[in-house]
């Protein structure tokens, strides 16, 4: 059964960092491509950027240069590490395998105050 946990959500300022995790169990976690989405209120949910099992990492264009997912096979954890976070950033963030997402977990609240 697959199981994704997101954790490290918070409040902080404009300006602040946030360094979210996402615990993965049930799947064949060293190969299999993850990323993370994001979604606020009011709008669809939406992919911020992603991570192959080599490395490789692709980046929403609004979130380049600010956000760095990282990865870490012992752990099967997948992270997302936030800085200089705009208020347009504020979203609840979700993390999970791709190409196709399949069940996703409750996420992790990011609030971006201004």
């Amino acid at each position: 059964q697959v199981q994704l946990v997101e954790s490290g959500g918070g409040l902080v300022q404009a300006g602040g960092s946030l360094r979210l995790s996402c615990a993965a169990s049930g799947i064949m976690f060293r190969i299999v491509r993850m990323g993370w989405y994001r979604h606020a209120p009011g709008q669809q949910r939406e992919w911020v950027a992603d991570i192959t099992g080599d490395g490789t990492t692709y980046y929403k264009d609004s979130v380049k240069g600010r956000f760095t997912i990282s990865r870490d096979n012992a752990k099967n954890t997948v992270y997302l590490q936030m800085n200089s976070l705009k208020p347009e950033d504020t979203a609840s963030y979700y993390c999970n395998v791709m190409p196709i997402p399949i069940s996703w977990g409750q996420g992790t609240q990011v609030t971006v105050s201004s």
